[in-house]
C-alpha cells in the first residue's frame, strides 16, 4: 500500500515540476511535496521570486472548486480581507487540473497561545466577507459562467441541493431524534423554507485550521475558500464556525462579528437546524461501516444530551 502511495507522489512531483517550469521558465526551483491535502497533492515552490503552492487535483472537477475559490478570494481581497493571491489554474500543461498560489509565511492558528484574541479577528473578518453580495444560492452562483445550473431561491437550494427532505427522513427512519423532537424539527425547516434574506458570500469552514497567522496573533490569510458558497448570512456560516468551539471561543468570535446577545438568541435555533442538517453525511457514513459505538454517541449529541451548559 505504502509502495503505491509512493508512486504516486513521485509522479505528482514530476508534474509538479513541469507546472514550475511552465509558470516560473527556467529558474531553478526546490519543490517539496507537502502531506496536507485531503483532495489534492500539493508542493511547496522555492525559487527566485518566493515561495508558492502546487496543488494538482485528482479529477477536473476541480477546476470548478477553483475557478469558484479564486472568485471567492478576489472579491474578498477587495475588502482587504487577507487572501493568499492565486497565480494560476490551469489542466492544458498536465493531464491533470492545477493550481499555483502565493505562500503564505504564517502558522495554522488552532493552536495558537492568542488563539481568543485570533477568533475575534476572525469574527470581524467574516461579517466583511457576508457584506460580499452574490447571485443564486449554494455552490454555483457568480464565479460560473457557463451552463452550470443556479438555485435561483433559497427554497430551491434547500430542497435541491442540501435535500432537507431525505435528510429528515434519515433522522425519522433511524430514530436519530425523538418523535417530539423530530416534529419540532420539521416545523423549524418550514419556518426556514420561508426565509426572504438576499444571498451573500459565505466561506463556509471558517475555523482556526484555515487560518494563518504570525507568533502575535495577527492574521496573515484566510485560506481554504473551495466550499465557499452563497448563502445566507450569518447563519449558515455561523453554524459551522462556532460548531467546535468552546463557549469562551464562541462568545470572542460572536464580539469580533459584532452580534449582541438578542440577536444572537433570536437566531440561534436556525444554526442548530444547520448543525443537524450537517451531521447526516457523517451519520451515513457510520452507517455504511456499522459503526454502531459511534452513531450512538452521535445520538447522545443530537438529542442534546452533552450539552452540560443549559437546562
Amino acid at each position: 500500500m505504502q509502495t503505491a502511495i509512493d508512486a504516486r507522489i513521485r509522479a505528482k512531483t514530476i508534474q509538479a515540476k513541469k507546472i514550475a517550469r511552465h509558470h516560473f521558465g527556467r529558474s531553478k526551483a526546490v519543490i517539496e511535496y507537502k502531506p496536507a491535502g485531503k483532495t489534492n497533492f500539493v508542493f511547496q515552490v522555492k525559487n527566485n521570486e518566493g515561495k508558492y503552492i502546487i496543488r494538482i487535483g485528482k479529477g477536473l472537477d476541480k477546476l470548478n472548486d477553483w475557478k469558484k475559490e479564486q472568485w471567492a478570494m478576489e472579491r474578498a481581497a477587495e475588502k482587504n480581507i487577507p487572501v493568499p493571491k492565486i497565480l494560476e489554474i490551469g489542466h492544458k500543461v498536465v493531464s491533470a487540473p492545477y493550481m499555483i498560489q502565493q505562500s503564505i509565511n504564517g502558522h495554522e492558528a488552532s493552536d495558537h497561545p492568542e488563539r481568543l484574541n485570533v477568533l475575534e479577528k476572525l469574527g470581524a473578518f467574516a461579517r466583511l466577507i457576508h457584506t460580499i453580495p452574490t447571485n443564486s444560492f449554494g455552490s454555483v452562483f457568480d464565479w460560473s459562467e457557463k451552463g452550470l445550473p443556479k438555485k435561483r431561491t433559497w427554497k430551491s437550494y434547500l430542497e435541491n441541493e442540501l435535500k432537507i427532505g431525505s435528510r429528515l427522513r434519515f433522522l425519522e427512519k433511524h430514530e436519530f431524534l425523538s418523535p417530539g423532537k423530530l416534529a419540532h424539527m420539521r416545523k423549524l425547516c418550514e419556518k426556514i423554507k420561508k426565509w426572504k434574506i438576499a444571498p451573500s458570500l459565505n466561506h463556509c469552514d471558517l475555523r482556526l485550521k484555515n487560518v494563518l497567522t504570525n507568533n502575535a496573533g495577527d492574521i496573515l490569510a484566510i485560506i481554504d475558500w473551495e466550499n465557499a458558497s452563497s448563502n445566507i448570512a450569518p447563519y449558515w456560516d455561523l453554524s459551522i464556525a462556532l460548531h467546535d468551539l468552546n463557549i469562551d471561543a464562541k462568545q470572542k468570535f460572536l464580539e469580533g462579528y459584532g452580534l449582541d446577545t438578542e440577536e444572537f438568541e433570536k437566531m440561534s435555533y436556525a444554526l442548530t437546524v444547520f448543525n443537524l442538517l450537517n451531521y447526516i453525511p457523517t451519520l451515513q457514513r457510520m452507517m455504511e461501516r456499522q459503526d454502531m459505538a459511534s452513531l450512538n454517541l452521535y445520538k447522545l449529541r443530537l438529542n442534546g444530551s452533552l450539552d452540560l451548559f443549559s437546562l
